[in-house]
C-alpha cells in the first residue's frame, strides 16, 4: 500500500492504462451514473485495449503533491487473494471477471437499508482525484492517484442509527469468477471493518478508478475502499455488502492470524509484525539499489487522523 517517498517515479514513466475488455459494460454503467467518458483508441494487438476516462472530476482536498508510482506496477503488483496469492496473479487471473450487473446490499443499523445498484451508488456523487500513499504490511509501498468519493458522504445517505458503532464491508464470494476463493488460504468471503468515526473521516474513500480511468479488475473493480493511514489489506476490494453494526466485526485477516493482523491495522513503525520489522519500507518500482525509507506513523497522515486514537494504546490496539 502507500507511502511517502522522495524517490518518486517521473510522470514520463507512467504507462497508458490497459486491459479493460468489457467496453460496452463500462460505458453503460458510467452513462447511467452520469459519468460517461471518452474511449481511447483500440490497440492493434490481438487483445482489445482501451481506457474509459471519467469526466467532471476535481482534485480532492486531501490529495498529496507527489508523483504516482508507474501504472504498470500499480496494476501488476497486487494483493487480491480472490485471484491468487502471487503478486501477478490478480492481473493474470481477473481479466475475464465480469462486474455487470453489480449491486451493494446495505443492512444493519440504518434507516435506509436495501439493495442498491452501482448506478444508484454513484449517481449523486461528484468524483475526486486523490493521490494517496498506500503501504502493504509486507513493507512495500506505492503512491496511487485514485478516483472516487468520500465514504462518509455515502454513509450519510443511509442514515445510520445511534447504535451503529462500526461499518463492516464484504467482498463478492463467487469461486467461479474468483478462482482464488477455491483455496483455503482465508475463510471466504473477505470481510473488513472500520469504526464508524474512521469510516466518516474525510480521508476514507470509495474508489471506482485510478489514473483518471475505470478501476481495473485486479485493483478491486468495480468499487473498493481506500483507507490511506492503514495497511492495505484494510482497503477491501469488489465490495458487495455494507453492514452497520453495534459490535466490532470479525475481519478476515484478524480471524486468520490475530497475532499478526489487528483490527485497527494502523501503520505504526513502532509495532513490528511478528515475522518482520515495520520500521522501514521499500517503494515499488524503485531501483533495487535504492535504500529503504523510514515508515511514517499513520503512513504520514498523523496530523489528519491522530485525534481518532487519542488516549488509545496503539501497541495493544494494533
Amino acid at each position: 500500500m502507500i507511502i511517502h517517498t522522495k524517490q518518486c517515479i517521473p510522470q514520463s514513466e507512467i504507462t497508458d492504462p490497459v486491459h479493460f475488455r468489457n467496453r460496452r459494460k463500462i460505458i453503460k454503467m458510467l452513462s447511467a451514473a452520469g459519468l460517461a467518458g471518452t474511449i481511447g483508441p483500440f490497440s492493434s494487438s490481438a487483445s482489445a485495449r482501451f481506457s474509459t476516462k471519467f469526466k467532471h472530476r476535481f482534485k480532492g482536498p486531501f490529495s498529496i503533491d507527489e508523483n504516482p508510482t508507474a501504472y504498470e506496477y500499480v496494476t501488476s503488483y497486487n494483493n487480491f487473494y480472490e485471484f491468487g496469492t502471487g503478486k501477478s496473479d490478480p492481473a493474470n487471473q481477473s481479466q475475464n471477471f465480469k462486474t455487470e450487473p453489480w449491486s451493494l446490499a446495505v443492512e444493519g443499523e440504518v434507516e435506509k437499508p436495501g439493495v442498491y445498484t452501482l448506478e444508484d451508488i454513484l449517481a449523486p456523487h461528484t468524483l475526486e482525484d486523490r493521490v494517496y500513499r498506500l503501504r502493504c504490511v509486507e513493507a512495500w509501498s506505492m503512491v496511487i492517484p485514485w478516483v472516487g468519493f468520500p465514504l462518509g458522504d455515502l454513509i450519510k445517505r443511509f442514515k445510520p442509527t445511534s447504535r451503529a458503532k462500526f461499518v463492516e464491508f464484504t467482498t463478492l464470494y463467487d469461486p467461479n469468477r474468483m478462482p482464488g476463493q477455491r483455496s483455503h488460504v482465508l475463510d471466504w468471503p473477505y470481510v473488513e471493518g472500520l469504526r464508524i468515526d474512521e469510516a466518516m473521516h474525510p480521508l476514507s474513500l470509495l474508489a471506482v478508478g485510478l489514473y483518471g480511468n475505470v478501476l481495473p479488475n485486479q485493483n478491486g473493480a468495480p468499487i473498493r475502499l481506500v483507507v490511506p493511514w492503514k495497511y492495505g489489506y484494510k482497503s477491501i476490494k469488489s465490495i458487495v455488502k455494507i453492514s452497520f453494526r453495534e459490535t466490532q466485526p470479525i475481519t478476515s485477516w484478524n480471524k486468520s492470524a490475530p497475532r499478526e493482523y489487528g483490527f485497527y491495522s494502523n501503520v505504526n513503525p513502532y509495532v513490528d509484525h511478528p515475522r518482520w520489522s515495520q520500521k522501514r519500507e521499500r517503494v515499488v518500482g524503485a531501483s533495487i539499489f535504492s535504500p529503504k525509507r523510514d515508515t511514517d506513523l499513520f503512513n504520514g497522515y498523523a496530523d489528519d487522523v491522530g485525534s481518532l486514537y487519542a488516549g488509545m494504546d496503539l501497541k495493544k490496539f494494533f
